[in-house]
């Protein structure tokens, strides 16, 4: 068995994309392909995400035929896990890739490539310049707060205050001064433990809905914020912890969405305004509300997110037959 790959990386974290190797797809819409994909031919995530190939914290895209009308192509996003509805440094970082590839024709100073995701179609935006792809920006589907003002009892930290919204994927939001953190001065372990009790609290005890699809409706992990949401023109810091404790070394593409309708719902930031994300290992993204929208009955918008993907290497994976943890382990 022999599976290519092209290595980028967004804001540090990282995204292996995969060139060849895979089985074909059958035809469907993007959630029935990710439904065949997890039932069928999950070994080979797990050949590209975890060891020996990968890593605890490791995320991946599968190429997969379009089913939207107007794609240019679509996604399926990989990580330890399983697979996820929407990761906005995965587009970003396809954005690039899909130009430099010339899987859409070249346009300066801006070529547009539309990627269907599993919650949708999303728009990004690629500048280019001197034949060259650089920063990217896009336009996800519509975002919504879920639940506002929210407080749960958490064993070992007390009564926690969160908001719930929505962005491509559903993100429990909540201040870390609450869980007795600061970023720059506490272990990225210490985030990971107070996100991830938040997350496996609220999945036990808070249901979800979407009102597009059942598939949709899960809580993918928890964003813990620096509590400084109204805007004020300064830098925002979060870190998101996601799928199985994953940590997401950018500030988080959906996660940033699902920030600006929070923020956007209870007044913190206005249509055109822009806010600077940063993440836990201080990279940047932009987020900004381009216009509001509705999610069935939620009041939404759509926000415009943007950052920069680079290149880290390409890579031609085997297995052998007698290697079993070549089939892939993890260590945590």
């Amino acid at each position: 068995m022999i599976l290519t790959v092209v290595d980028m990386h967004t804001g540090g974290e990282p995204l292996r994309i995969v060139t060849g190797g895979y089985p074909a797809i059958p035809k469907g819409t993007i959630l029935e392909k990710r439904a065949y994909v997890r039932d069928n031919l999950d070994h080979f995530r797990k050949l590209l995400i975890f060891e020996p190939r990968g890593h605890y914290d490791m995320y991946g895209a599968l190429l997969v035929e379009p089913d939207l009308p107007g794609a240019d192509l679509a996604v399926l996003f990989m990580h330890n896990e399983g697979y996820s509805t929407m990761c906005g440094h995965a587009i970003v970082a396809l954005g690039r890739y899909a130009v430099d590839e010339g899987l859409v024709a070249k346009q300066e100073p801006f070529t547009t490539v539309n990627i269907e995701a599993p919650c949708g179609l999303v728009v990004a935006s690629v500048a280019v310049s001197d034949g060259r792809a650089g920063a990217v920006s896009f336009e996800s589907v519509p975002a919504f707060l879920f639940a506002r003002d929210q407080q749960i009892e958490l064993s070992g930290y007390g009564r926690i205050g969160f908001d719930i919204a929505y962005g491509g994927a559903f993100y429990a939001l909540a201040d870390c001064h609450q869980f007795g953190l600061e970023f720059g001065r506490d272990r990225v372990r210490d985030f990971v433990d107070a996100a991830t009790a938040l997350t496996d609290k609220l999945k036990a005890e808070f249901p979800l809905s979407h009102p597009d699809h059942d598939d949709l409706a899960f809580l993918y992990g928890t964003i813990l914020t620096d509590g400084s949401d109204a805007f004020s023109g300064e830098i925002t810091k979060n870190v998101c912890v996601f799928a199985e404790a994953e940590v997401d070394r950018s500030p988080t593409g959906s996660g940033v969405t699902a920030r600006l309708a929070t923020m956007h719902a209870k007044g913190e930031i206005a249509i055109g305004q822009t806010r600077i994300f940063e993440s836990i290992a201080g990279s940047r993204f932009s987020g900004a509300v381009v216009r509001t929208a509705k999610a069935g009955p939620h009041e939404a918008i759509v926000a415009r997110v943007g950052g920069r993907a680079y290149y880290c290497g390409r890579a031609e994976f085997i297995v052998e037959p007698d290697d079993d943890l070549g089939r892939g382990f993890l260590l945590r």
